[in-house]
């Protein structure tokens, strides 16, 4: 839409308020609104303006006016607002230049796409990710100097089987959940109900199931798209599941992995390029790849271990991203191994269908961030040629242990990660895609706000390990 034709489709549905979305450093989306008569054909160029001091990971206290410029073609209506509320994504810009904000997690993912263009490698990058999370009745935690907890439960949890009261039964074992019908599976209407206001508000879906885990661990899986319409979607998806959810009474969490002892919640994202309306991973080589996308696949697994503080970004991540299970941690690429990073399906011999499944990113990630620098990792391994060496068409678990350390794997803590990410970043500067600032700055907010806090701080099982030592 134009800005015109939003001003219509505002009034068309008897819009009363007008809500700005954009998303703060770590991923989360944060809003501001207006009342519907502000909003005006010249809004689109001036602006709203706030205060961005406040944003996660954004402007310091004395530069803290900003503007948000909505984007007409991401419009609709909020479904779940008493009020009839029409929603916009905004860009931040600066208000004395009105140029970009270089922080603004989705301005860099615009710059990744225009650096694929620019580099005449491709004119089209299609991203599709398939999250999944946990559906839960409630949620208790808390820390503080002389305590620190955590209590889930979930009608669905295995661990309510022995319960005295509305027992029912029908509750997916362990690693079972993948996937039984109903009544095992509680929360195929609460799916169902996500996916229809999904599709009330723009978004194409192609399927929804349970996932592996007890305790409705699910997944709803959107049809690709463009990058940057792909990191829109992810951001929508989150905050329909989650508003669906709250309706019902229960909430939903994106961490990779909020139980112990059964599978964690992955988000395996596709990608494949294309130029001129025609595929580009498509080929003779290993399992019908062109040379392009193997070196594509390079490149990802070159770069694996920095690419981790953007695609598998929280200390919780890596509780997931274990070695010896069937986490993605191995550096390497197969056609059916699960185990390795870089999958590449075979459902369909159609070149419009082949592509690269990177199966190590979690939906606790910034999708702007994460789908930005998987692309300046491909795209650097088909700039440098990079080879992603041999298939891993052996199962893992079947290696010794002097065959398994020639496989090269993912960090194992976050921390581990912010280092990689120090010292390999040169790919994701190039062509000023991510500046050096915006690298820095997650870093340190990394650091400090998550990966020392969280090792400052007692770990509950160190009682159970430690206190009589």
């Amino acid at each position: 839409m134009d800005p015109k034709s939003v001003l219509e489709f505002a009034a068309k549905n008897n819009a009363k308020m007008l809500d700005l979305r954009f998303t703060d450093l770590p991923g989360l989306w944060q809003h501001v609104s207006y009342p519907i008569g502000e909003l005006e054909e010249d809004s689109f160029k001036d602006g709203f303006g706030f205060d961005a001091s406040s944003i996660r990971g954004w402007q310091s206290i004395h530069e803290s006016d900003m503007l948000l410029i909505p984007d007409p073609n991401t419009a609709f209506m909020d479904p779940f607002r008493d009020s009839p509320t029409l929603v916009m994504i905004a860009d931040a810009v600066e208000p004395a230049s009105k140029e970009p904000y270089k922080r603004d997690p989705r301005h860099i993912a615009k710059k990744a796409e225009a650096f694929l263009v620019k580099s005449g490698v491709a004119d089209q990058a299609f991203f599709g990710a398939e999250a999944e999370f946990f559906i839960f009745d409630s949620i208790r935690f808390d820390t503080a100097a002389q305590h620190g907890f955590y209590y889930i439960d979930s009608e669905e949890g295995r661990w309510n089987s022995g319960r005295e009261e509305h027992n029912l039964g029908y509750r997916p074992r362990y690693k079972e959940g993948y996937f039984p019908v109903p009544p095992m599976d509680h929360y195929q209407d609460l799916r169902t109900d996500m996916v229809l206001q999904m599709q009330a508000c723009g978004l194409n879906v192609e399927c929804q199931h349970h996932e592996v885990a007890t305790a409705g661990q699910s997944e709803i899986d959107l049809r690709f798209d463009t990058m940057l319409k792909s990191a829109d979607a992810m951001m929508k998806y989150k905050w329909i599941i989650k508003s669906v959810a709250n309706q019902y009474g229960k909430t939903v969490t994106f961490m990779p992995k909020p139980i112990f002892g059964d599978n964690g919640s992955g988000m395996h994202t596709h990608q494949s390029l294309w130029q001129g309306g025609k595929p580009l991973f498509a080929g003779d080589k290993y399992a019908g790849l062109s040379q392009l996308a193997l070196w594509y696949a390079g490149g990802l697994l070159k770069h694996g271990p920095s690419l981790a503080a953007f695609i598998a970004p929280t200390t919780n991540s890596y509780k997931r991203l274990v070695p010896g299970y069937e986490a993605p941690v191995n550096l390497a690429y197969s056609s059916r191994n699960r185990s390795a990073a870089v999958r590449i399906p075979v459902y369909s011999n159609s070149p419009k269908a082949k592509r690269l499944e990177f199966r190590p990113p979690d939906p606790s990630c910034n999708a702007y961030l994460a789908f930005a620098a998987m692309l300046m990792a491909g795209l650097d391994g088909i700039k440098n040629k990079i080879d992603p060496g041999k298939p891993l068409e052996v199962d893992i678990f079947e290696l010794s242990a002097e065959e398994a350390k020639h496989v090269p794997s993912m960090p194992g803590s976050l921390e581990e990660a912010l280092n990689h990410l120090e010292k390999d970043h040169a790919y994701l500067t190039e062509g000023g895609v991510f500046t050096k600032d915006l690298v820095e700055t997650w870093i340190g907010y990394k650091r400090k706000n998550e990966a020392d806090a969280v090792r400052m701080r007692p770990h509950p099982y160190e009682f159970h390990l430690y206190y009589d030592i």
